[in-house]
């Protein structure tokens, strides 16, 4: 566990590796209990659910209920600026952990982990929880003073009734694209903007 608290910046062996294996776990454990548990639910919503529980700043919350920034291993800059206090630290010192546990004792542990841990968020997303994530990746981007993202239709096909919309989201300043399809332009937006959160708070 000593070395999923590990900062790069205090040792070449870091968490960088569990943070990696955490990172798929947790959207692995995420995914499934969200399709396990709500059989009513499409796609989409189940996306939209999933990346508002699967985030960086979700991640950097559990840790400050867990007062994991006492615990971090940090080197002496990191110290100095408050690195024990900063999001994208704290968020992969918990992938860390959840990789260390994946690692030590397999999925089920890391599964039984998780959904204590999600308990309360798990049983309150919804619908009526969830933000619009092209509103939430506006903000996102706004909060750090970057250009808004730009939307484009890549192509579409099917008949009329059924047709299906594939459209890019693309951050220039940062050289992120991604692409999502949809059943209309709308819902393909929403999907690549929930994309684009998510290469956004795990960009290096």
């Amino acid at each position: 566990m000593t070395r999923a608290l590990t900062h790069k910046s205090a040792s070449s062996t870091n968490n960088e590796r569990l943070e990696f294996l955490g990172d798929a776990v947790l959207g692995y454990v995420i995914a499934d209990h969200l399709h396990r548990t709500r059989l009513e639910e499409q796609e989409d919503l189940l996306t939209l659910s999933r990346a508002s529980l699967v985030n960086r700043y979700t991640l950097a919350h559990l840790a400050r209920e867990l007062e994991l920034g006492e615990h971090l291993i940090l080197g002496s800059g990191e110290l100095k600026s408050g690195g024990q206090q900063r999001d994208s630290i704290l968020a992969d010192a918990m992938e860390g952990i959840i990789g260390a546990v994946h690692e030590d004792s397999g999925i089920e542990a890391a599964r039984a982990m998780l959904e204590r841990l999600f308990e309360q968020r798990l049983r309150d997303v919804g619908a009526h929880k969830i933000k619009d994530p092209k509103t939430e990746l506006q903000e996102l981007l706004q909060a750090e003073s970057l250009p808004l993202p730009a939307y484009a239709i890549v192509g579409s096909e099917g008949l009329a009734h059924e047709r299906v919309f594939e459209v890019s989201c693309e951050v220039l300043s940062l050289k992120l694209r991604v692409t999502a399809t949809g059943s209309s332009r709308k819902n393909a937006e929403k999907q690549a903007a929930a994309l684009m959160i998510d290469e956004f708070q795990h960009r290096a």
